[in-house]
């Protein structure tokens, strides 16, 4: 185990002076409890750019489709693969795990592990893979995944067991960092980036979608996962007191009864978007919302979504999510609120222009001018190389 200490006897520069020497795994297969079609997201953003370095495989959890158990490939780009386990229906939890265990087992038969890196986002992907020692272990922890509806019972040991595996850990945010440090040897922050170029689209002159443009204004929008940890108590009483403000929800519904779902006329489903269209939505809303409640499941979450609204140009207000108050609100950049009230007061300061839009958007552009998934991605590689050197060095 390299303990961080030890830079200061002539590791940090032995690494340095061999970064060039040493050539990092060409193949990297990532382990996902997210479908890649579901929602363009953390997995997705950094993937696509990390299929600069590496030859990817993104494996999903199984469908139950199948008379024989088979993978199914989708190449998304040249060094892009989707890989989905077909399963018989009616397996249990054993069945399902021995035959995704011979799934890998085919797919990487005869193959090198030394020119192999393995990326989980699921520890329970370990229950199938834990046979196999790659040449490096990432664990990017996106989410505390134990505090989540319908988490498995096993998920907090195994994450244990991948911490003991894994060679570097990312978290998906400061305080889910601030959680985990102390139980990794080498583990860095990466919180929530942005593609500026693709969501600075909604500052200029975009066809409004054909499901949004007869909404009246003004229009309060959010796009995202619609689950439990939406707050749809704040929803609700948000429109029961605003009737004028059209609240636009863009998004699937998940792991809640669609019927729970508050119906006014002023609140707008429009199901799922796929990510080239945000843009073109975001661009007509006054408000966008980070309407999340406080609990287990939302105590370290870090929305991708809060700067990509503020890159859109598009005045924020967002619940008192640890991750949204540290930076952004501190900064001024999001109104925090903790209640209907606030709510609406915050939003009443915003519509009614009592505050000075152009000063708090050059806030926001100077604050977020170092921010980028590309970016993200280069640091992730030269912390994945310092860890990659270090181990080859021992």
């Amino acid at each position: 185990m390299i303990q961080h200490e030890k830079a200061g006897y002539g590791i940090s520069e032995t690494v340095s002076t061999k970064k060039k020497k040493v050539q990092l795994p060409n193949n990297l297969i990532c382990f996902s409890h997210l479908r890649w079609d579901f929602v363009f997201q953390r997995p997705q953003h950094l993937l696509t750019r990390f299929s600069r370095h590496f030859n990817i495989h993104f494996i999903e959890e199984p469908v139950f489709d199948a008379e024989v158990p088979y993978y199914s490939f989708c190449q998304r780009s040249t060094n892009l693969t989707i890989v989905v386990p077909h399963l018989v229906p009616g397996m249990n939890d054993d069945e399902i795990v021995k035959e995704q265990a011979t799934l890998l087992d085919k797919f990487l038969m005869g193959e090198d592990l030394t020119d192999f890196a393995f990326w989980y986002y699921t520890p329970m992907a370990l229950t199938f893979s834990h046979h196999y020692v790659p040449a490096l272990t990432i664990y990017d922890c996106m989410d505390e995944l134990a505090a989540f509806k319908f988490a498995p019972t096993q998920l907090q040991l195994l994450e244990k067991e991948l911490l003991k595996r894994a060679n570097i850990v990312f978290t998906g945010g400061q305080s889910l960092y601030n959680a985990k440090r102390d139980k990794h040897h080498t583990i860095y922050p990466f919180p929530s980036s942005i593609d500026k170029a693709h969501f600075g689209k909604a500052r200029g002159n975009i066809t409004p979608p054909a499901d949004q443009v007869n909404i009246p204004q003004p229009r309060l929008g959010f796009y995202g996962v619609i689950d439990e940890r939406f707050d749809l108590e704040l929803i609700e009483e948000v429109a029961r007191q605003r009737p004028e403000w059209q609240i636009v929800l863009i998004g699937p519904v998940v792991k809640i009864d669609p019927a729970s779902l508050p119906r006014f006329d002023n609140i707008h489903y429009l199901g799922g978007k796929c990510y080239e269209e945000l843009p073109n939505y975001l661009a007509s809303w006054d408000i966008a919302l980070v309407p999340f409640q406080l609990n287990e499941s939302t105590r370290f979450i870090s929305p991708t979504k809060t700067p990509e609204y503020l890159s859109a140009g598009i005045p924020v207000i967002s619940t008192p999510i640890q991750d949204v108050v540290f930076p952004y609100g501190e900064e001024g950049l999001v109104k925090i609120v903790k209640n209907p009230q606030e709510f609406i007061t915050a939003a009443e300061t915003i519509l009614n222009k009592y505050f000075d839009k152009e000063e708090w958007l050059e806030r926001v552009d100077d604050f977020l001018a170092d921010n980028s998934w590309d970016s993200t991605v280069e640091n992730m590689v030269d912390r994945i190389r310092d860890c990659f050197f270090r181990k080859e060095i021992y």
